[in-house]
């Protein structure tokens, strides 16, 4: 059986192990898997050395949001760099430098990827900030919004059709002074006047936020939400504001707890009248040991270096591997890794070299190649998790084993013939390349996975 080298096993080794019965039965289907494996930033890094587009489409990335593109040098995207001029004149195309920002979008579509366009400005960690400031004129603001989505989305100033769904008005605009040095009713009023202003012009886009990076806390069991989130929704639904798309972020060291907010935000949105808002996770990532210090302005550089280093390796790949699967049964519309660049909370090195949670991205990828969903059983909700999928010929099976302790499992398949051959990868903690191995079943697949550990099986079933 020759098969495709992206349809492998992925096994990502660290140390510990467990012991379990894994069951998969073939014969029972449901459904399709989502594509909730969108990413942040685009396939062009900085400086323009790196060309990511290659990885982009073997990953098949679903969605592309655009923010912090470039950083921390936004060139692209962000308000002030397609308008500089703020007391130009907004319904003029000369006043817009679109170039580079052309040239990165241009880029994504290259991809195959739909793109959700942040209207607004990259995060400003420096003590001086230029651009995270709340626009004073906010009707002036809302204009120079029409001319980038006319200049994308009708053709004008020489522009393009590429008809982007998603506009994004603003990016966690609680986070001060980082994100936003205005006030909640500074926000409020942008909000206001953008989105009727840009759904007046374009009714059939979808607008949403507000993006945001705090939306509540789970104390005692129960969700209570943050007061900014709070008064935006009362806000939009007091005078009837367009709000296609809810966004929202989290961080975690829990793949668990991206599932819990799901529901909590669903919830909220219902209860609010939102039913027909879509729910967007347009910014998660694996955030060892739950917190922020190893990457605040005060972290060793030591702490930053394995911070980083964690999140791109073994342990980051078996957190977005749990979570995918997890995922797939929550109330969420769109997701977008945080992201899919080089560096920091990326893919990749510095130097443009794949990374464990890349491969991480490729093994789901895989298992979305296989159009029906198989019955799956004996995983453990944000610890060790289990899906499958098949067509006619193949099958395929994602194992992540994120925490828990033991290490040997049988996996017990149901609605194949045996024997049959079956196709593995493995990826170790020294070297993210995978290496290849063969196998033929003739009954239960006996498996050592030691955590943090990521696996893809396939198997032929004819």
């Amino acid at each position: 059986m020759k098969l495709p080298c992206a349809c492998l096993l992925f096994l990502i080794t660290c140390c510990c192990a467990f012991t379990a019965e894994l069951q998969v039965d073939f014969q029972r289907t449901n459904g399709s898997f989502r594509a909730f494996h969108g990413v942040n930033k685009g396939p062009l890094a900085p400086g323009g050395l790196l060309d990511l587009t290659a990885a982009y489409k073997e990953l098949g990335i679903p969605y592309v949001r655009l923010h912090d593109c470039h950083w921390p040098n936004p060139d692209v995207v962000d308000i002030h760099t397609v308008f500089p001029n703020p007391s130009a004149v907004p319904e003029r195309p000369e006043n817009y430098d679109f170039a580079l920002t052309d040239e990165y979008i241009a880029a994504v579509r290259q991809t195959g990827a739909q793109l959700v366009y942040r209207l607004g400005e990259s995060i400003e960690h420096n003590k001086h900030k230029r651009f995270v400031f709340a626009p004073k004129d906010t009707e002036k603001w809302a204009a120079i919004c029409l001319g980038i989505i006319r200049h994308y989305n009708d053709g004008w100033a020489s522009g393009f059709h590429y008809q982007i769904p998603y506009w994004e008005i603003w990016n966690e605009p609680e986070n001060r002074p980082a994100m936003w040095n205005g006030s909640d009713e500074d926000y409020l009023r942008l909000y206001r006047t953008a989105s009727r202003k840009i759904k007046a012009a374009f009714p059939i886009l979808k607008i949403g936020g507000p993006a945001v990076g705090y939306s509540g806390a789970f104390k005692a069991g129960r969700f209570q939400t943050s007061d900014f989130v709070k008064s935006f929704l009362a806000s939009c639904k007091k005078e009837g504001l367009p709000l296609d798309f809810f966004s929202w972020h989290c961080y975690s060291a829990n793949p668990a707890e991206l599932v819990e907010r799901s529901i909590a935000i669903r919830a909220l949105l219902d209860a609010n009248g939102f039913v027909k808002t879509e729910s967007h996770l347009n910014e998660w990532n694996y955030l060892p040991g739950n917190s922020w210090k190893p990457v605040s302005k005060s972290a060793a550089p030591e702490f930053r270096e394995n911070n980083y280093r964690e999140m791109a390796g073994p342990a980051g790949a078996t957190f977005i591997s749990c979570a995918l699967l997890e995922l797939q049964d929550a109330p969420v519309d769109i997701c977008n890794l945080f992201h899919g660049e080089a560096g920091g909370f990326g893919l990749f090195s510095e130097n443009g070299v794949p990374q464990p949670n890349y491969y991480a991205l490729l093994a789901f990828h895989d298992l979305l190649q296989l159009p029906q969903r198989a019955w799956t059983s004996g995983g453990t909700r944000g610890a060790l998790d289990i899906a499958a999928a098949r067509d006619d010929q193949r099958a395929g099976i994602l194992i992540s084993n994120y925490a828990q302790s033991e290490s040997n499992i049988d996996l017990v398949l149901k609605g194949c013939s045996y024997p049959c051959r079956y196709e593995l990868r493995r990826i170790s903690k020294a070297s993210p390349k995978p290496s290849v191995e063969n196998g033929i079943l003739t009954g239960p697949l006996h498996l050592e996975i030691k955590k943090p550990q990521v696996a893809f099986i396939l198997i032929d079933l004819k």
